[in-house]
């Protein structure tokens, strides 16, 4: 079964600019890519200029152009699309569990007459609800980039690790440099060499793999603002980081803090699920 990459697409701009990255990534991954459209209460009368029982018949047509388009671009892999009709968050990710994807890409604010269709809860339902590893990406971002520096945060929970073997795919598929980022929350010494380990067994895992990287450690009180602070100064391509942590005082990817990246992110952002990922045994 060839690889696939499933997005997310409601026809606007913030969704073809999801396509695009896919494409790119598709690209150096030797992957197919499967665009899903939602059919979603009723959107014609505020998305579409004809009547409802004409809707299907535009969406297919226009999909059909995205398909003319950018099929060239993919030097042979498919691009096809998928018509669906519920939730939209639940159907992108059941379209990607079916189709065995190792990779969903959603836009996070709709535009154009979207707005309702993704703002705020459903990017974040499909990052929050898939357990496989999903790219959100505002609109404006530029897309023609290849991923040349990742920034990946550790913290000091066992989960932060298990985003590591999809960033270093994507960084191996770029020849990109991934910066790891160790993020001090507190003065517990304890804590502190639990993120130092990590960051050291992050090391290895690049080294054994024959990925360049970069090392920085710093103090936060902020964990959004430092990261993406830290991003932007780099001019960093990619984002990583998990979904969720389980509660401890020295948990700091809680679930509002990767909702808050999600939302914010000027930066693409590879969120991770730690319930179906298997890293470290450690």
């Amino acid at each position: 079964m060839s690889k696939k990459i499933i997005v997310g697409l409601d026809f606007s701009n913030c969704s073809i600019n999801a396509l695009e990255h896919a494409v790119s990534i598709a690209k150096r991954a030797n992957s197919d890519v499967s665009m899903v459209w939602v059919n979603h209460l009723d959107y014609s009368k505020e998305i579409f200029s004809v009547e409802p029982k004409q809707l299907l018949k535009e969406v297919e047509e226009r999909l059909h152009g995205i398909v003319e388009k950018y099929s060239p671009q993919l030097y042979g892999q498919k691009l096809d699309f998928i018509i669906r009709k519920g939730k939209v968050y639940k159907e992108i990710c059941d379209v990607a569990a079916e189709q065995n994807a190792f990779l969903i890409i959603v836009g996070t604010h709709g535009s154009s007459g979207f707005e309702e269709f993704w703002i705020g809860s459903n990017a974040n339902r499909v990052v929050s609800t898939s357990k496989i590893p999903t790219i959100t990406i505002r609109g404006g971002i530029d897309v023609g980039r290849d991923l040349k520096r990742i920034v990946m945060p550790f913290d000091s929970t066992k989960v932060t690790r298990q985003k590591m073997p999809i960033t270093a795919l994507l960084a191996d598929y770029f020849d990109s440099e991934i910066h790891l980022l160790g993020l001090f929350t507190s003065s517990m010494d304890d804590i502190r060499f639990r993120v130092r380990n990590y960051i050291s067994q992050a090391e290895d895992y690049l080294k054994e793999n024959n990925i360049k990287y970069q090392t920085k450690f710093m103090e936060v009180h902020n964990i959004t603002e430092t990261t993406l602070n830290y991003a932007k100064s780099i001019d960093a391509n990619l984002i990583s980081i998990m979904t969720e942590q389980e509660t401890s005082t020295s948990n700091i990817w809680l679930g509002p803090f990767a909702a808050q990246m999600v939302n914010h992110s000027p930066i693409p952002v590879l969120s991770v699920h730690p319930d179906k990922v298997k890293f470290y045994n450690g």
